[in-house]
């Protein structure tokens, strides 16, 4: 039986309620699974500052919550022998870089832990660019590292999704929204979730609005710059479909705490097992931490596609347990999962707040609102 009352729902729900009633953003989705049951599943506001009521089917642009989506595809496909974690990329994808080159050593596992020295590149402020995943490729080849590979931790905002989502590409033969679609969205029925939207799907996203900040006695950190003019794009229908695997994600909280509840459970729900326990504990090790990320501009610890708990602005958490891990997205969104409590959590927004401060506060409140409640 799951560990939350009624009493303690009403209180996470008035806490989730409360966010709205001050203005923290115009729509909210809460979704916890307790030990592979669904306790909680909350949808409540406007889908934008215009937009009509907020329900648990509606979709969101999930920014770098993608990013886990991306990585355990690729995961199942190393699970398969298709590749190897320290394999090098150009082993799968020649021209990637000229043999011989600093480039040429870059691994499979440095890539999955932002330790590739390819944290931006010209592509990541061309989104008229986009959604020509060959010109993407183009762009990736033509970048050369800025830092060893292996040697210095740096959140590679965008460039993670386009690098594993072509190395997904070569090893199986099938573009990675495809892949994520048949080996984690279906087995798991996360029936509203995919990578970029599809020639069928009606493009109902619900609006983003990107906030001025609440605290007027700081500056808010350099992060990624204005959140303003990067979440601008992402209320186009282009984008919207565009295939940009650490990005545009498109989805619903519900659908991303199911995948946390199956990695929280060693990979297994419902009698689905996406991935084998042996492989959900070597992707979430941690493989490299730093106190000063220069992309992120604050501390960080990356296992392989995941963030890992144990830091003062780990959104899973006010004491985030280092066990703890999950993905953020632009100061809107977060899921994680606690697989020794067996829960798998996601707050889902359309209101992009300053991340590492605004946003990890807003978070933390339910997180740990949840956390107290099942103890």
């Amino acid at each position: 039986m799951a560990r939350l009352t009624e009493t303690d729902r009403e209180r996470i729900t008035a806490l989730f309620d409360r966010h709205l009633e001050v203005g923290l953003h115009h729509g909210a989705q809460l979704a916890v699974f307790v030990d592979g049951e669904q306790v909680l599943d909350l949808a409540g506001g406007t889908t934008g500052p215009d937009g009509g009521d907020e329900t648990p089917t509606q979709r969101h642009v999930l920014f770098s919550c993608t990013k886990p989506y991306a990585a355990v595809t690729l995961h199942s496909l190393v699970t398969d022998g298709a590749l190897a974690y320290d394999d090098r990329v150009v082993d799968h994808w020649p021209g990637f870089a000229d043999a011989g080159s600093e480039k040429a050593e870059i691994t499979v596992r440095q890539v999955l832990s932002h330790t590739a020295g390819l944290p931006r590149g010209e592509i990541d402020d061309r989104p008229d660019l986009w959604t020509d995943w060959d010109a993407v490729v183009d762009a990736l080849e033509s970048m050369e590292p800025v830092y060893p590979p292996g040697e210095v931790p740096a959140y590679h905002a965008l460039t993670f999704g386009w690098l594993v989502g072509e190395l997904v590409r070569r090893v199986s033969g099938t573009p990675i929204e495809t892949v994520a679609a048949e080996r984690v969205f279906e087995p798991l029925g996360m029936d509203d979730t995919g990578i970029g939207l599809r020639d069928h799907e009606d493009d109902g996203v619900a609006t983003l609005v990107a906030f001025e900040p609440f605290d007027r006695c700081r500056d808010p950190g350099e992060g990624l710059g204005d959140h303003t003019k990067v979440a601008a794009p992402f209320n186009t229908e282009e984008i919207h479909r565009a295939v940009v695997p650490a990005a545009t994600g498109i989805g619903t909280a519900t659908d991303m705490a199911r995948f946390y509840a199956c990695l929280a459970n060693g990979g297994e729900l419902e009698g689905t097992r996406i991935l084998p326990f042996e492989t959900v504990e070597t992707m979430t090790t941690l493989e490299a931490e730093t106190d000063a990320d220069g992309t992120l501009g604050r501390e960080a610890r990356f296992s392989l596609g995941f963030w890992n708990g144990g830091t003062t602005v780990a959104p899973y958490g006010s004491l985030s347990p280092t066990h703890a891990f999950g993905h953020a997205g632009l100061g809107s969104s977060v899921g994680w999962a606690d697989p020794e409590e067996n829960i798998g959590f996601s707050y889902v927004t359309n209101g992009v707040r300053d991340g590492s401060y605004e946003h990890v506060a807003r978070v933390n409140a339910l997180a740990d609102a949840v956390r107290l409640a099942i103890r």
